[in-house]
């Protein structure tokens, strides 16, 4: 175990020496895994940890998993973090999703109040086997299949990274028996009316039955190639930007004749990357949408004098040099000057 996490760090670069690690703990066998490692690899990387739990209170006994991950966090002598929700999943809305914002809303906001450049989960190899899967049926492309990235060595001040990931889920649940520990369970894991947790009780033993062989490491390994193949996408998009797109406020613009003159795969990043910057808090679509990004190339492609309407009120139109596409209410920007509130 703490072999493997080892390497994943190190071939990775998840950690720095004298940086602050915020361990997310839900208490379950994989966060309280992950909270053990780095317990015991702590001086060899030279990290400090700090350790954060969220209370979704999904669950009447949700407060005993916070209290269990408090006295974890006691027994090692790290700081503890509890936030709660104080809202609920809306009616028909994803409970995964809406679970998924909250938690990392709240860790990230106790992230930068500590002044923690490292935010680290526990997902493992099966989670990753599990989300190439789920993310094929949602139809998501290159960036749904690349599945979740470990962090990156050239990373910004800020970072996820994901230890474990190389990690399978029986490995974690042995390691958790060897050291004694009793980590919390989580029944809406077995609930096979979610979809991820059908994908891991149905959906690979059945394809695993089929093949007659093991199938969450290729799938792993699936995402691992593909996740190379994003990143040259990503630098070579982020390299053509500059010369193609334009931010003012609510508006961006691309120049029609570079976009299109660029391969369709190329061109499709450029326009969600650029989009990507007009998202709003607000948004029931985000902006960066597959119709959005067909919008904006099939104008680039065509004669000046069109439009498209796109999703939250925004507007794509062609002129005779560029596709711009503005925001209802143009982004104000934060005043440098003070003031009341």
């Amino acid at each position: 175990m703490l072999e493997r996490v080892t390497a994943t760090v190190r071939e990775h670069g998840l950690v720095r020496p004298e940086e602050t690690v915020l361990v997310c703990v839900s208490g379950g066998p994989d966060s309280v895994c992950l909270l053990e490692s780095l317990v015991r690899l702590r001086r060899l990387f030279r990290m400090r940890l700090e350790v954060f739990h969220f209370d979704h209170r999904l669950r009447p006994d949700s407060p005993a998993d916070a209290a269990y991950v408090r006295r974890l966090a006691a027994r090692h002598r790290l700081p503890f973090h509890l936030r709660v929700a104080d809202d609920a999943p809306g009616v028909g809305a994803s409970v995964e999703a809406w679970a998924t914002g909250r938690r990392m809303d709240a860790a990230n906001e106790v992230r930068r109040e500590i002044g923690a450049p490292v935010l680290a989960e526990g997902h493992t190899l099966d989670d990753q086997a599990e989300t190439v899967l789920l993310n094929l049926l949602r139809g998501t492309g290159l960036d749904g299949l690349a599945g979740i990235w470990p962090g990156e060595g050239e990373r910004p001040a800020s970072s996820l990274v994901q230890p474990l990931l190389d990690v399978s889920r029986a490995d974690v649940e042995a390691f958790c028996r060897s050291l004694g520990l009793r980590p919390r369970r989580d029944p809406m894991n077995d609930d096979r009316r979610l979809l991820r947790s059908a994908i891991r009780h149905e959906a690979i033993p059945m394809l695993e039955r089929i093949t007659g062989r093991e199938v969450r490491a290729t799938l792993a390994r699936t995402a691992s190639v593909l996740h190379q193949d994003r990143l040259e996408l990503l630098r070579q998009a982020a390299d053509r930007q500059a010369a193609i797109v334009e931010h003012d406020g609510g508006e961006v613009r691309f120049r029609a004749a570079d976009l299109a003159a660029l391969p369709r795969s190329l061109a499709a990043r450029i326009v969600r990357m650029a989009l990507w910057r007009l998202a709003a808090v607000d948004d029931e679509v985000a902006p960066w949408t597959s119709d959005s990004v067909d919008a904006v190339l099939d104008l680039a492609a065509g004669r000046p004098g069109r439009r498209r309407d796109l999703p939250g009120g925004r507007t794509a139109r062609r002129d005779r040099v560029y596709v711009r596409v503005t925001s209802p209410v143009e982004t104000i920007e934060p005043s440098t000057e003070g003031g009341q509130a």
